[in-house]
């Protein structure tokens, strides 16, 4: 990992902060497959458009099996996971993101839809929360038609995606009824918790650990007021009621700013009776799981979110892959990489 941030120093490239919300797009977009997996072959990829709030959402289907395939393997289709891209509300798109949701889909078994939700400062708080509310909504009646089951439908997301997950979470147990399903799980992989960026690891990791200070307060700038801040949608640590929602799966790393709302909020969850599994790895900073070509951490994260997926999907453990013949950087396979000796904390 440290040799990954001395890389990206050497870069010389300008902050986010530094950048117009555009520009920052673009720069995003330019880096986001240097670290990461390359982007693996699917039988079934398609674009859909979900009815918003606000005209037409974009959003991506990915399946590890055909249509007809799936539909001869399971009469009830394939379980759906409705994925959020990070990007701290500013940037980030289906195109950063293809590489990452790939994977899911076929470690997993399931499919992925990646939902392309508006961004600010053009569509400011709560924009993306409605977008993510509407995609799921429209999931619940059109499943079915995608060839997906209804009844197995989780949602995630990475970062900003997290918080719009597991915000997402809290709507879905608010309008079980309506939606005639429930969650069957929430994957939230470094979210945002809290109304402030106050917590002890914001101080700790300020700098120089990818995700920095300044480039956080930047991005809630353009996103979100700071009287606004104190509103669940935004930091789901505020809601008051946390009973009840779909059982999480937490994917947090040490040297992230957000570890420490992560690590509150998967108490909270639990405090509150919900079934919790959090995923600790040592060592590594916020959106180290999309840098599968440099940290082995990378690869078993994934596999810790299949294995997840799975397990609440209801679908069988793949037998074990024969051992690699090439390094976890170079790696394309789909099948789970051997874990390394990196220390790991699993609670």
């Amino acid at each position: 990992m440290a040799a990954v941030l001395e890389r990206i120093h050497r870069a010389n490239r300008p902050s986010f902060h530094s950048l117009t919300p555009r520009q920052a797009r673009i720069a995003y977009l330019m880096g986001a497959e240097i670290l990461d997996l390359p982007r693996a072959p699917l039988p079934r990829i398609e674009h859909l458009a979900i009815p918003g709030p606000a005209g037409d959402i974009a959003a991506r289907l990915y399946a590890p099996l055909t249509r007809e395939d799936a539909a001869a393997r399971d009469a009830r289709g394939l379980p759906v996971l409705l994925y959020f891209h990070g990007g701290g509300f500013v940037i980030g798109s289906l195109e950063t993101h293809d590489s990452l949701c790939r994977q899911l889909a076929l470690r997993t078994g399931c499919a992925v839809i990646a939902v392309d939700y508006r961004l600010a400062p053009d569509h400011p708080f709560p924009g993306a929360v409605d977008d993510c509310w509407a995609a799921l909504e429209w999931l619940a009646t059109a499943a079915a038609e995608l060839g997906l089951d209804p009844a197995r439908i989780a949602v995630g997301g990475d970062s900003a995606g997290g918080t719009l997950a597991a915000v997402t979470a809290l709507h879905a147990r608010d309008i079980r009824d309506r939606l005639g399903l429930s969650l069957v799980m929430q994957l939230l992989i470094t979210p945002g918790a809290t109304a402030h960026a106050d917590t002890d690891s914001h101080r700790r990791f300020a700098k120089g650990h990818l995700l920095d200070a300044d480039t956080i307060a930047w991005f809630f700038n353009q996103y979100i007021s700071t009287a606004q801040r104190e509103d669940w949608r935004f930091a789901p640590l505020q809601a008051e009621d946390h009973d009840g929602v779909a059982p999480a799966t937490f994917i947090l790393a040490e040297a992230d700013p957000l570890i420490d709302e992560g690590i509150a909020y998967a108490d909270l969850l639990r405090a509150s009776g919900n079934e919790v599994r959090l995923e600790l790895y040592r060592g590594v900073t916020h959106d180290f799981i999309k840098m599968g070509r440099s940290i082995p951490e990378a690869e078993q994260a994934l596999d810790a979110c299949a294995d997840a997926l799975r397990t609440a999907f209801g679908l069988p453990t793949p037998a074990p892959a024969a051992a690699p013949t090439t390094s976890p950087s170079s790696s394309t396979s789909s099948t789970p990489s051997t874990p390394s000796t990196s220390p790991q904390a699993s609670a």
